[in-house]
């Protein structure tokens, strides 16, 4: 196995083919437990309350999850929840019923960062007494300002011109610490005074050059009230939780990369417990965008209908959609872990899902845009009991029985009074099959004062019941039916992708920012008012999921209108025809 190395030089393998190792990270563990760093792995999955978790986090989750469980070590779920204007119970709770719908048991490890709020401040104070923190008066523009920017030169080379000490950068240590109690104590106003770490305004990495550790913030927060009114940096918090709880690695997603000397800075300054920072790619879709912010002004401004809305990524909407756990953590094995990103198209996931949901998916008929078909030839006073699968997939799913009568509701799309080329469903003349049912043959149609197509005819061949054609006549179409008699009303809502292009964010043809905004699919919600479906799904109850046959896979939403359940289309089948149109 060849090697390269990440930012910090440290050598990350490679497969055989040049490509990097999906299991880099547990190569990393390894060398650490051989060279005696740690003797026991221990891991955590830090989400912060804010907002829904999504599916990339579902990535961050198993590498989580599974890297202790890989190595015998436990993973703790942590809410690093240092951010009271942004934060709420009501995320804590989301986020843990996620967790366990993925299948995962954090047991008695369930912590929060506030409730390290007088650690983190004593650990501040010690940094402050070797002198290498100070309290700063600079504003927040300010010490932006003063930070400095990184620049392209003549050669568009990026360069990091060095910045600018704040002019209380050497205050003493006694005034920094009288200062900081005071900060505590509310004396400032918010914004008045920070707390900075002191490390190098020259440093290349921007985040070197004295980041704020502390600042005041008058919030009530959601679990500790308005008891501190100072609240620790994420970057300063992270590291130093993950020190307390005996995190031995800290698996973080790439964009921490350039957040790991500073992650180091803090460990080796308090003097606690070395826990290690590793880096893996995020996960990047198509047709989604994946950050908190910006799913929440989808909700905020109703561009959706809240964080478990079907379109939405988060795993509440992937849930009500019809996701199932295994076919997410089969997609994220799949997938692997990078060091470097990548972006997954979106039909891979599908893919995935249809996997899982083609063994474990009852099937049913149901109508979507019902046309009645008459049979003309069938005795208008009987009506028959067919047999059909429940699924072919598992034999151990049985059969069930279907109504057949006269008056039957056929797909408005399975009848064409003049079809194109390569249509192989009912037109006057044409002979399919009825799905579990017998071959019939189209003799025309009933039309309104308008020309619209109200129902269709055909007769039916009594020979061919149940795939039986004694002639050895064939055809090249079967569609589904139901009952007229006995065929349920319920309502069906298609979804689309919530975006109609692969890269939401990317960049306009003039080259300025792209809005994710732009690119919403108008068209990714169709609701269906007046479809049928068997007598069965009226029992139905919410999450369960179902194969409609011909159509795709469906899933019972917890919702119902006037009565009616509601299904939401999870995903389609592979469907030939369609491809054929799209093509032209």
């Amino acid at each position: 196995m060849n090697e390269t190395n990440d930012v910090s030089g440290r050598a990350v393998p490679e497969t055989e083919n040049g490509g990097e190792s999906s299991d880099f990270i547990s190569e990393f563990i390894k060398e650490d437990l051989a060279a005696g760093r740690f003797n026991y792995v221990h891991t955590r999955f830090p989400p912060e309350p804010n907002g829904w978790l999504h599916i990339g986090h579902c990535k961050a989750m198993m590498v989580d999850f599974s890297m202790a469980e890989k190595f015998g070590g436990k993973c703790n779920l942590r809410f690093d929840d240092t951010n009271p204007e942004k934060e709420d119970i009501s995320y804590v709770e989301a986020i843990k019923r996620d967790v366990k719908w993925l299948g995962f048991d954090w047991e008695d490890r369930e912590y929060y960062a506030s409730d390290y709020y007088e650690y983190l401040y004593d650990l501040a104070v010690k940094i402050i007494k070797k002198g290498k923190a100070y309290v700063d008066d600079l504003s927040e523009d300010k010490i932006s300002e003063y930070r400095g920017t990184a620049v392209p030169d003549k050669n568009n080379i990026t360069q990091t011109p060095p910045g600018r000490d704040s002019p209380w950068r050497d205050r003493g240590v006694e005034e920094n610490l009288d200062l900081f109690a005071r900060m505590r104590a509310g004396e400032f106003a918010d914004g008045e005074k920070t707390l900075r770490a002191k490390i190098n305004m020259a440093d290349p990495n921007l985040l070197m050059r004295d980041p704020v550790m502390y600042r005041i913030r008058r919030d009530i927060h959601y679990r500790t009230g308005n008891a501190w009114c100072i609240y620790p940096m994420y970057d300063f918090q992270h590291p130093l939780s993950d020190a307390k709880e005996g995190i031995t690695h800290s698996l973080c997603s790439l964009e921490y990369e350039i957040h790991r000397p500073l992650y180091d800075w803090f460990i080796r300054e308090a003097e606690v417990f070395p826990s290690r920072q590793i880096e893996f790619s995020r996960l990047n879709l198509t047709h989604t965008v994946l950050s908190k912010r910006y799913l929440l002004r989808l909700v905020q401004e109703k561009y959706v209908a809240g964080w478990d809305d079907p379109r939405m990524p988060t795993l509440a909407g992937l849930r009500r959609r019809g996701y199932t756990p295994l076919a997410l953590r089969n997609f994220i094995s799949q997938i692997g872990i990078a060091k470097t990103d990548s972006t997954v198209d979106i039909a891979f996931l599908e893919y995935c899902l249809r996997e899982d949901l083609n063994k474990t998916s009852p099937r049913v008929m149901a109508v979507l845009k019902p046309l009645k078909l008459i049979i003309e030839n069938w005795d208008g006073g009987s009506d028959e009991e067919l047999e059909a699968v429940n699924n072919p997939e598992d034999e151990n799913a049985g059969t069930r029985k279907i109504r057949f009568t006269k008056e039957l509701w056929i797909e408005k799309d399975d009848f064409e009074e003049t079809p194109p080329p390569k249509y192989f469903r009912l037109f006057p003349g044409n002979s399919v099959r009825l799905r579990y049912g017998y071959i019939v043959t189209c003799t025309g149609c009933d039309k309104d004062a308008s020309g619209n197509v109200t129902a269709v005819r055909c007769t039916y061949d009594p020979a061919t019941r149940g795939g039986n054609a004694p002639d050895n006549r064939k055809v090249k179409g079967t569609i589904h039916w139901l009952s007229v008699l006995d065929a349920v009303p319920i309502e069906v809502r298609i979804y689309d992708y919530l975006f109609n292009v692969e890269k939401p964010m990317a960049p306009k043809p003039d080259g300025t920012p792209g809005n994710f905004l732009d690119n919403l699919n108008p068209a990714s919600l169709e609701t269906i008012t007046d479809a049928r479906g068997e007598p069965c799904l009226a029992s139905t109850r919410g999450g369960d999921r179902f194969q409609f046959e011909r159509l795709g896979y469906f899933v019972r939403d917890p919702d119902s209108v006037n009565g009616k359940p509601v299904f939401n289309k999870t995903v389609g089948l592979r469907d030939t025809w369609a491809k054929i149109v799209k093509k032209g």
